[in-house]
Order: C-alpha cells, then structure tokens, then sequence
C-alpha cells in the first residue's frame, strides 16, 4: 500500500474510536442536562479519554495515522471540551469568566488559520502542551461535576478540579501563544525562500 493511500484510509481502528467519541457527545449531554446522571456522564469523559489516548497508541503502534483521523480526533477533543462546559456552566457549577478564557483561546487561535491556509499550509501538528492542556481539562470537568454534589468527596473534588481548571486553562492559552509563534515562523521562512 503507497504512503499517498494509507494517508487517505477512512477504516481504521484509531477513526473508529474516534466516531465513537463523537457519538458520545450527545449521549454526555442527556446524561448531564437531563436526568443529571452524572455518573455516568463521568463515566462516557472517562471512556471518551481512554479511547483517545488508546487510537492514537494504535495509530502509531500500527501505522494506522490518516488525513482524517487527524481532524476527527482533535474534533472529538474539542466537542468534548465545549459540551462540558456548557454543561458545567448551564448547571451552574462553574463560572461564565471560565467559559469565556476558554472560547476566547479558540477564537484566538482560529483567527490564525486563514493566515496558514493563504500559505499554503492546511494546520500545524498538535503541540505536547496542547495535549497537556487537554489533559489538565479533562481531569477538572469531572472533578468539578463531583464537586457540586454533597458526598464526602465533594470538597476534595472541587479543590482538585479547580486546580486542573486552572492550570489546564493557562496552558490551553500557552499553547495557543506557541501555535501562534510556529505560525509567524512558518510564515516567515516561507516569505524568505
């Protein structure tokens, strides 16, 4: 099989996992806003970072990387993410100043991809303190659904969940400085050549 098609495959293990997180999207947000199961809505966060991890373990294990798992796996990163949010804002667990750094980071850095594509370039690889940062994201957003309960966890949950929020979120913005810095370089040596 050429390089030029196995960048090009659609079955594979890594993008079917990948659907798989995005077809839990929905089933988080019933679970959360309706009933409020959050149990089990911490339940499909927990199965939806293992899988996220687990296709990208796959995809290099297994050489099974394509075009489109690397837009549906950051896609399923970031619905996640925003959905959570909502969640956690629409029952009033976290504050809107939260949301609001959040979404303003994305803007931030969406601002940039025109000037990318004008370039010549479709989107740059995934930094590690990006993955850090969703990382750090992914752990808070169930600690803080923990947090709003009144079990005798609950105030464990909500120090530690503000702790990953927090720091998770200042380094959601440095790693969209970082994005923005390998953009100027990107588009400065181009400008040279």
């Amino acid at each position: 099989m050429s390089e030029t098609s196995a960048e090009d495959r659609i079955w594979t293990v890594p993008n079917l996992l990948s659907f798989l997180r995005l077809l839990g999207v929905p089933v988080f947000l019933w679970l959360v806003l309706g009933p409020k199961a959050d149990g089990w809505g911490i339940a499909v966060l927990a199965v939806a970072g293992f899988t996220d991890w687990l296709d990208g373990k796959i995809a290099r294990a297994f050489n099974q990387t394509s075009r489109l798992g690397r837009i549906i796996d950051p896609a399923a990163d970031k619905l996640y993410v925003f959905s959570t949010i909502l969640a956690l804002l629409v029952r009033d667990i976290i504050p809107w100043w939260l949301v609001a750094l959040i979404l303003a980071r994305e803007l931030f850095v969406a601002c940039f991809i025109p000037v990318l594509r004008r370039h010549g370039y479709r989107a740059l690889q995934v930094h590690f303190l990006g993955k850090a940062a969703m990382f750090n994201l992914m752990y808070a957003f169930p600690l803080l659904f923990l947090a709003s309960h009144t079990g005798w966890y609950a105030e464990m949950a909500r120090v530690t969940g503000w702790a990953f929020a927090v720091w998770g979120t200042g380094l959601y913005w440095w790693a969209g400085v970082l994005y923005v810095v390998q953009v100027r370089r990107l588009i400065t040596s181009t400008t040279k050549e």
